[in-house]
């Protein structure tokens, strides 16, 4: 997928706008549609600030379907190309049989206990980053880790737009 400049990311249609964008958040479309009416933006940050904030004015219930739209970490199931991408970038499609195992145990218990997916920005990490950073994040309350959950998703929204809009 090649960057669209941002000029022209300010001229489109709001359902254009949608289809090039709608992915940032993932399985989230409505982020990028409620965001269109706040064009023109002045820079990516401008528009990613605004996207975000689109999340922040959500109801909960709507908030909490960005979250667990969210593949597990590690997951062999079907996930949108960029989780792919993501995830291989941090070595997570090249899991030993014991550091699969442990993953899918970790989220497993991180899942019951908070309702929702791990969820972290892994671009740069390692896999031993990570596994750390699930273990750590057990610990919290479920208050602490939704906001660390939606934190770490304009994080991966951040990278995403980064990629997709150019200058």
């Amino acid at each position: 997928m090649g960057s669209i400049p941002l000029s022209e990311v300010n001229q489109m249609d709001q359902a254009a706008f949608v289809e090039a964008l709608g992915w940032v958040f993932e399985g989230s479309p409505w982020v990028a549609e409620r965001a269109w009416a706040t064009r023109p933006w002045s820079s990516l940050e401008m528009l990613h600030q605004a996207m975000c904030k689109m999340v922040e004015a959500a109801p909960i219930a709507l908030k909490l379907a960005l979250v667990r739209a969210h593949p597990d970490l590690g997951s062999r199931a079907r996930m949108a190309e960029a989780s792919v991408q993501e995830q291989k970038g941090a070595g997570l499609d090249a899991l030993t049989a014991e550091e699969f195992d442990r993953l899918q145990r970790l989220n497993r218990f991180y899942r019951e206990k908070f309702g929702f997916p791990f969820i972290l920005a892994v671009r740069g990490k390692t896999k031993g980053e990570i596994l750390q950073a699930l273990e750590e994040r057990l610990q919290s309350d479920k208050e602490t880790e939704f906001e660390t959950a939606l934190e770490q998703i304009y994080t991966i929204a951040w990278f995403r737009l980064s990629e997709a809009v150019g200058a």
